[in-house]
């Protein structure tokens, strides 16, 4: 079975940068994705990308901010997130894609925005 874990949460202020990244056990040639959850709203697709690295798509409201990137080696995916906003703030979730969605998902990571 699939495990995905991530870790990198944290609270910083506005205009600050972390690093989230996601472990994945078992085979890992699959796209990948990141999304978050704010207190009170639905999941919103934040990054996503192909098993070779070589495509990337992201969400308007963090382009330009956030870089997502993998390392198929140590089975890692990971979501560089510069210049913060409050508006940031969500559980961050990573996610496997597998046949024609995101089964996947792992447990979720806090990131915390103060102004």
């Amino acid at each position: 079975q699939v495990q995905l874990v991530e870790s990198g949460g944290g609270l910083v202020q506005a205009g600050g940068s972390l690093r989230l990244s996601c472990v994945a056990s078992g085979r890992t040639m699959y796209n990948m994705g990141w999304f978050r959850q704010a207190p009170g709203k639905e999941r919103e697709f934040v990054a996503t990308i192909n098993w070779s690295g070589s495509s990337r798509d992201y969400a308007d409201s963090v382009k330009g901010r956030f870089t997502i990137s993998r390392d198929n080696v140590k089975n890692t995916v990971y979501l560089e997130m510069n210049s913060l906003k409050p508006e940031d703030t969500a559980v961050y979730y990573c996610a496997r894609w597998v046949g024609r969605q995101f089964a996947d998902w792992g447990q979720g990571t806090q990131v915390t925005i103060s102004s």
